[in-house]
């Protein structure tokens, strides 16, 4: 399998852990809209660290795949838009 085949692999299992803790978190605290991306990619890239049982790929393609999953989880598009108020309002 090549590298980037790999690397959309992994980021294609990691995607919904991310998604699921993102979404928890945002039920649980009150968290400014502005930050769910950015938290996300966080999520995703420490989920990608942690992935060592999913893949037998080196830390920096988990991490690369981490980062990936967590933008797409929070979609990439909200990293530009901007919004006020918080996930609990």
């Amino acid at each position: 399998m090549s590298l980037s085949q790999e690397l959309l692999l992994l980021a294609t299992l990691i995607v919904p852990m991310v998604t699921g803790v993102v979404e928890v978190l945002k039920q649980a605290l009150t968290i400014k809209k502005n930050w769910i991306p950015l938290i996300g990619l966080l999520v995703g890239i420490c989920i990608g660290f942690i992935a060592a049982p999913l893949s037998d790929a080196n830390v920096y393609l988990r991490l690369w795949a981490g980062g990936i999953a967590g933008l797409t989880s929070s979609g990439l598009y909200e990293l530009v838009t901007k919004r006020s108020g918080t996930t609990k309002e």
